[in-house]
């Protein structure tokens, strides 16, 4: 069992600590914010309010934090976990950041002597808390395996998919397939209801066919009932395909679909619906077509 220092106690990081603990592992979480260290103390994580005290005497340390400054402020900063983390203790990143961040953290705590992955997860909300997260990782495959039985207690599948920064360019292409999923989704909703179609049996009836999704089987529920109480906030995923852009820049690749549905989101956002779920796409959908019905 591994004694584990955990950086990052929201939405996703939360439960996903829980499961360590569930699995047996020791684990002390820490965070910036003092409700969200109260909510974790609450689940039955130990706490520290200190980086230093959280980490000090772990094996490995892991953070899951919003965005690519946030990672490398906590993990290269001063005061952060390069300075603090115990001699040959690994580091594993669970955020969804730049690929070249990636890079850039991993070389830092290499040669420092600390075996570092990329491990960005999908899955979302209801997957760290099931302990089913899809978990794509980039770095040493020896380390991947050293930590596979901690991996194991918080995702389902566990994938090696290349060296340092891999795993957020896989990610990175997941966040662009789930745009564009939740946007069909979106326009499904809009044109069942056009032709006076029963939706929700619509779409019970899609999800079982070649459309399918996890996508539609986790917002369908969501959307139809108009609630958006964050599994993964608009905010975050505009942030993930604004990723996906400048990777995309980077080499000259063009994604004209990934293109609109970013715009979309951006529109949302700037509106003031960056803290709802990313499902919202469809309220976009609807604003759109009652521009065009008026």
């Amino acid at each position: 069992m591994a004694t584990i220092g955990f950086i990052g106690l929201g939405v996703m990081g939360r439960p996903m600590a829980s499961n360590l603990i569930a699995a047996g592992h020791h684990v002390v979480g820490t965070a910036r914010s003092a409700s969200t260290l109260e909510r974790a103390a609450q689940a039955g994580i130990p706490v520290e309010r200190s980086l230093a005290d959280a980490i000090g005497g772990a094996d490995l340390v892991i953070t899951m934090l919003p965005d690519s400054p946030d990672v490398e402020r906590v993990a290269l900063g001063p005061g952060g976990i390069l300075e603090h983390i115990a001699p040959g203790a690994a580091y594993i990143d669970m955020s969804t950041i730049s690929p070249g961040v990636a890079r850039s953290v991993a070389t830092a705590f290499g040669d420092a002597g600390h075996p570092a992955l990329d491990a960005p997860v999908s899955g979302g909300e209801a997957g760290a808390i099931e302990g089913t997260l899809s978990i794509m990782i980039g770095g040493d495959a020896a380390v991947i395996e050293e930590q596979r039985g901690v991996l194991a207690a918080m995702g389902s599948t566990i994938t090696h998919v290349g060296p340092a920064g891999a795993g957020q360019v896989v990610k990175a292409a997941n966040q662009l397939i789930v745009a564009a999923h939740l946007q069909a989704l979106a326009e499904a909703v809009m044109f069942l209801e056009s032709q006076d179609a029963d939706v929700e049996a619509a779409l019970t009836a899609v999800s079982r066919g070649l459309a399918g999704s996890t996508v539609i089987d986790r917002k369908v529920a969501g959307v139809l009932a108009g609630e958006f109480e964050p599994g993964f906030r608009l905010e975050l995923h505009h942030k993930d395909l604004r990723i996906v852009a400048d990777a995309a820049a980077a080499t000259g690749t063009l994604l004209p679909i990934t293109r609109t549905v970013t715009g979309f989101v951006a529109d949302l956002v700037a509106a003031g619906g960056g803290g709802l779920d990313h499902s919202a796409l469809v309220l976009h959908a609807r604003e759109l077509n009652r521009s065009e019905l008026s």
